[in-house]
C-alpha cells in the first residue's frame, strides 16, 4: 500500500481527537487495514460504519460498507471520491459532517483538526498550503531547521521504500512481506480471477466481503499459527467463499492431540478437516462452518458436523473477528468440549453421518432451540 507510513500518522491522529469516549464519533477499530467508527446520532441511536484499506490506497478511496440503510447514500458516496478526498482524514470529515446534517446535529469542532498537512512527512503544497512556521505541524519550536529537513528526507525515504514492493515486488521482498512466494502466487491469481470476472460481469459475492476475505486470506498467510503449521488452508475451486481448513495441532494436554496421533498411525490422516462457507453479506454475518472428518463426540460438535457455538451465529457474531481467530476458536473448543475421534466409524459411516445438508439442519435446531432458551448449554450431540 502506497503512503504506509503518513496512513499509520493519519490513523493515530484520528485515535487522539475521535477516542471511544468521544461523544459524537468513535474510532473502535483502527489498523492499516480496515477501520471500523460509531457515530452517536439523533436519541443515542448508534451507526457503526466500516472501511477497509485496499493496496491502491490512496489512489483508490477506502471501501466502505455499513448494514444502516438510512446512510447507504454517504457509505456509497465516501468509496466513490477522488483526489485529495481519498484520504481518510478527508473520509471522516465527510463523514462526519454528513452524518450530523442527517441528524440535524452540530458538527463537531474537533473536525477542524483534521488536516494531512500536519503530518511532518506530507508537502503541505501538494494540499495548496503554504509552509509557515505557525501552521501548527512544525515539530517543537527549540529544533532547528537542519533536524526538521533530516526528518521530513528520513520519513520521504520511509514512504519511498513502502510504495516499492507494490510498485515492482521482487521475490526477497515477498518474503519479508511475510507471505511465501506459493501463497503470494495464490493471492495474484486470485485477483486476477476478480478482474476477468468483472470484465465478463460474472462477480459472485459482494464488493464488500470479497475485499474483507482477501484481507483475511492475506492476514492468514502472514500469522505465525499458519506457518506453524496449526492450521492449513485450501480455497474450494479457487473461491473466497468455500474454504477447506486442515486444524493439525490442538492443545497437547487434551485426549484429542493424542487421538490424532492415533489418527495419523491407522489411517494416515493428521488433521481435522473443517469446511467454512461465507455469504456475501460477510462481515455482518458469521459465516457456516462444520466438521467434515473424522467423525467426532463431544467438543460440542453435533449432527452433520454442525459446531454449537454463540460465536457462529448472528447473536454472538461480531465483525470484527477474524478468520484465524474463528479457527483457534474452534480448537479450543473442542477440547473445552472434550471431544474425541470415533475411530470404529467406518467410511461409509462418516460420509452418512457428515452432509452438508444433516449439518445445516442441525446449525437450524440449534439456534431455534438457543434464541428460545439461551446459552445455558450445547444440545446434545445427537441433536
Amino acid at each position: 500500500m502506497a503512503c504506509l507510513n503518513s496512513l499509520k500518522q493519519d490513523i493515530r491522529k484520528l485515535e487522539e481527537i475521535f477516542p471511544k469516549s468521544h461523544e459524537r464519533l468513535q474510532l473502535i477499530v483502527a489498523t492499516v487495514d480496515e477501520l471500523t467508527v460509531r457515530f452517536i446520532g439523533n436519541n443515542n441511536k448508534k451507526y457503526e460504519i466500516h472501511a477497509n484499506f485496499t493496496e491502491t490506497y490512496p489512489e483508490v478511496p477506502p471501501v466502505w460498507f455499513s448494514e444502516y440503510e438510512d446512510i447507504s447514500d454517504i457509505v456509497q458516496y465516501l468509496s466513490n471520491t477522488t483526489g485529495n478526498d481519498n484520504y481518510i482524514l478527508e473520509q471522516i470529515k465527510i463523514l462526519c459532517s454528513q452524518l450530523c446534517e442527517l441528524n440535524s446535529l452540530p458538527i463537531p469542532a474537533e473536525l477542524n483538526n483534521l488536516c494531512r498537512a500536519q503530518n511532518s512527512n506530507l508537502n503541505p503544497s501538494q494540499f495548496g498550503i503554504e509552509n509557515s512556521t505557525d501552521s501548527g505541524y512544525i515539530n517543537d519550536e527549540n529544533q532547528n531547521q537542519d533536524d526538521n529537513e533530516t526528518s521530513e528526507s528520513e520519513d520521504s525515504e520511509m514512504d519511498e521504500e513502502d510504495d516499492l514492493p507494490l510498485e515492482e515486488p521482487t521475490q526477497n521482498e515477498k518474503i519479508y512481506d511475510g507471505i511465501s512466494l506459493e501463497n503470494t502466487a495464490t493471492l495474484e491469481r486470485l485477483k486476477q480471477n476478480q478482474r476477468e470476472s468483472h470484465l465478463n460481469g460474472s462477480v459472485t459475492g459482494s464488493v464488500q466481503a470479497t475485499d474483507r476475505l482477501m484481507k483475511e486470506l492475506r492476514e492468514v498467510y502472514r500469522s505465525e499459527s499458519f506457518k506453524r503449521n496449526v492450521f492449513k488452508v485450501d480455497l474450494i475451486d479457487d473461491s473466497l467463499y468455500e474454504w477447506n481448513v486442515k486444524l493439525f495441532v490442538v492443545d497437547s494436554d487434551s485426549p484429542l492431540h493424542e487421538d490424532l496421533k492415533q489418527l495419523k498411525e491407522k489411517e494416515g490422516r493428521d488433521h481435522i478437516l473443517l469446511h467454512i462457507r461465507f455469504k456475501e453479506n460477510y462481515p455482518f454475518e458469521p459465516p457456516f462452518v462444520r466438521v467434515v472428518s473424522p467423525i467426532i463426540s463431544g467438543g460440542y460438535v453435533l449432527g452433520g458436523g454442525a459446531i454449537c457455538m454463540e460465536l457462529l451465529t448472528k447473536q454472538g457474531w461480531s465483525s470484527a473477528y477474524t478468520v484465524e481467530a474463528i479457527i483457534l476458536q474452534i480448537s479450543a473448543t473442542l477440547v473445552k468440549g472434550k471431544a474425541r475421534i470415533q475411530f470404529a466409524s467406518s467410511k461409509a459411516k462418516s460420509t452418512q453421518l457428515y452432509t452438508l445438508q444433516r449439518a445445516e439442519q442441525s446449525y437450524k435446531s440449534l439456534v431455534q432451540i438457543h434464541e428460545k432458551n439461551g446459552w445455558y448449554s450445547p444440545p446434545n450431540d445427537n441433536s
